[in-house]
C-alpha cells in the first residue's frame, strides 16, 4: 500500500527505550536501530557495513555505536570509526543516519529526504511531562496493513458495533455523521452526543452532552480530546465546539500513532488518560484497562479483514456515507506520496 516517506513516524515510546543499550524497529520495511549517544537520541539503520549483522544487538559506547558481530565501530553521525585489526578504514564507510527527534515522549524518525525533515511537522501529541493529564501508555504489533488501521481511526461508525461491550457505545456513532473539516496534513472530526452517559470523571457522571474533537494528521497520528457539558450546551453551541469554560468534567487526551513496520504488519501506539481537574491515577489505570479491551476489539477485526483482503483476488470496497474523512486523508496521503 501507499504511504508518505516525507513524514515523521513514531518509532517508539522514549521513556522504553534503554540508555544503555540500542532498540529496534521497523519502519516501511526499513531496519532501524534508536540509540543514545551521550544522552541524544540517534537513528541509524540497524546493519552493520562488514556482514549485514543487526546494529540493535550492538553495545553502547558513550557516544558511539559498536557492533557485536566483528566489532565495526560506528560514531554519532554513522561514520565507522574502527575496524578491529584493520588500520585503513574504507572511504564512505557509514551507515545510514535518519533525522529523529524525542519529542512528546515518542521518538520521531523521518523517513524520507533527510533536507526536508522540518520538526515544525511534528504533530502536537501530548507527552508524559505535559502537567495537564496523567497518561498510561502501550502498544500492539498488527498483522495488518498499517492504511487498515488508519481506516478504521477515521471513521467512528463503527464503535456501535465493534466497541459495543468495552465503550458501551450508543447508536448514535452508527446513526449520524460527525463535522469534518479537512486540513493542511489531515482531518479534524468533531461530535457531540446528547444527554448521553457521560465520560467517566471523579465522583462518578450523570447525563451530559458529550463533546470529542480529534485530528487524524499525516503519517498516522490521531489527537484527540473531550469533556462532558451540561445537557443542552450542544444545542446552545448550535452544535459547534463548545465554551471549554462550561465544562464539568470527565475531560481526557489520547495520543495514538500508526507505524507501518513492513509488508501487512504495522504497529499500534496509543495514550489515554484524565485531566488532572478530573481523574488521577486511578482513573487512568481504569481507562486503560478499556482502552486494552477496546483495541483487542480493533485488532481482532481488523486483522481478520486483512486476511480476507489477502484471500480475495482484485479486492475491491463499497464506500458508504461515513467514508468521508477517509477518503479525503487517503487521497492527501496518495497526493503527498506522489509528490
Amino acid at each position: 500500500m501507499t504511504y508518505v516517506r516525507d513524514a515523521w513516524y513514531v518509532a517508539g515510546w522514549t521513556p522504553d527505550l534503554p540508555r544503555d543499550a540500542p532498540s529496534a524497529i521497523s519502519i516501511l520495511g526499513e531496519p532501524v536501530v534508536l540509540w543514545w549517544a551521550d544522552g541524544v537520541l540517534r537513528a541509524h539503520e540497524d546493519r552493520c557495513l562488514h556482514r549485514l549483522a543487526p546494529l540493535s544487538s550492538g553495545r553502547c559506547e558513550g557516544a558511539s555505536l559498536r557492533c557485536m558481530y566483528h566489532g565495526l565501530l560506528y560514531d554519532a553521525e554513522g561514520l565507522c570509526i574502527e575496524i578491529p585489526g584493520q588500520d585503513k578504514i574504507p572511504d564512505g564507510a557509514r551507515i545510514r543516519s535518519y533525522p529523529v527527534v524525542d519529542r512528546h515522549s515518542w521518538a520521531w524518525v523521518w523517513m524520507g529526504d533527510p533536507a526536508l525533515a522540518d520538526p515544525a511537522l511534528i504533530p502536537p501529541a501530548v507527552g508524559f511531562d505535559d502537567p495537564d493529564y496523567i497518561l498510561g501508555r502501550g502498544f500492539l504489533d498488527y498483522a495488518a496493513e498499517a492504511r487498515l488501521i488508519n481506516d478504521n481511526l477515521l471513521d467512528f461508525s463503527h464503535l456501535t458495533y465493534v466497541h459495543a461491550a468495552s465503550f458501551q457505545a450508543t447508536g448514535v456513532f452508527a446513526d449520524s455523521l460527525p463535522k469534518i473539516t479537512p486540513l493542511e496534513r489531515g482531518i479534524r472530526v468533531e461530535r457531540w452526543v446528547t444527554d448521553a452517559p457521560g465520560l467517566p470523571q471523579r465522583g462518578g457522571s450523570g447525563p451530559a452532552d458529550v463533546w470529542s474533537t480529534y485530528d487524524f494528521l499525516i503519517p498516522g497520528v490521531l489527537l484527540m480530546t473531550g469533556g462532558n457539558f451540561p445537557v443542552g450546551t450542544a444545542q446552545a453551541s448550535n452544535f459547534g465546539p463548545p465554551d471549554f469554560a462550561l465544562v464539568e468534567g470527565g475531560t481526557t487526551f489520547t495520543s495514538q500513532a500508526v507505524t507501518p513496520t513492513g509488508d501487512g504488519t504495522a504497529r499500534y501506539f496509543f495514550s489515554w488518560g484524565p485531566h488532572r481537574n478530573h481523574g488521577d491515577e486511578a482513573m487512568r489505570d481504569a481507562l486503560m484497562e478499556v482502552a486494552a479491551m477496546a483495541f483487542a476489539e480493533d485488532k481482532a477485526m481488523i486483522e481478520g479483514q486483512q486476511r480476507i483482503i489477502d484471500a480475495t483476488p482484485d479486492p475491491r470496497i463499497m464506500p458508504t456515507v461515513h467514508d468521508k474523512g477517509v477518503t479525503i486523508f487517503n487521497r492527501l496521503v496518495e497526493r503527498l506520496a506522489a509528490a
